[in-house]
């Protein structure tokens, strides 16, 4: 699998956007964050879906915040189902004792 993954990684670096979108794959697959987010950082914007239905899935907050912050609006809005928000679009923050009371 490594050669495999290796051989991907060389081939959507090259441009090839079928490699990108079996990289993107397979790093949903395994929950690969690491992969997925260098995959999005070089502007593939399926592997911030996967990023941000991986986020949701495990109520990642930290990781919603910063696709959010990078321009994710479905990120935002994992966020805004997750913690709410204050009537005015913005996001509750989570209270220190984990609840979803406001902070």
């Amino acid at each position: 699998m490594t050669d495999d993954l290796a051989s991907l990684r060389e081939a959507a670096a090259a441009g090839d956007r079928d490699a990108v979108d079996e990289l993107v794959e397979l790093a949903g697959e395994r929950g690969d964050v690491e992969e997925l987010r260098r995959l999005a950082d070089s502007g593939h914007d399926d592997a911030v879906a996967v990023l941000v239905e991986l986020a949701g899935e495990r109520e990642d907050v930290p990781e919603l915040r910063r696709l959010a912050a990078a321009g994710s609006s479905d990120a935002r809005d994992v966020l805004v189902e997750l913690l709410g928000d204050d009537g005015g679009g913005r996001v509750v923050e989570r209270a220190a004792d984990g609840s979803n009371e406001p902070a």
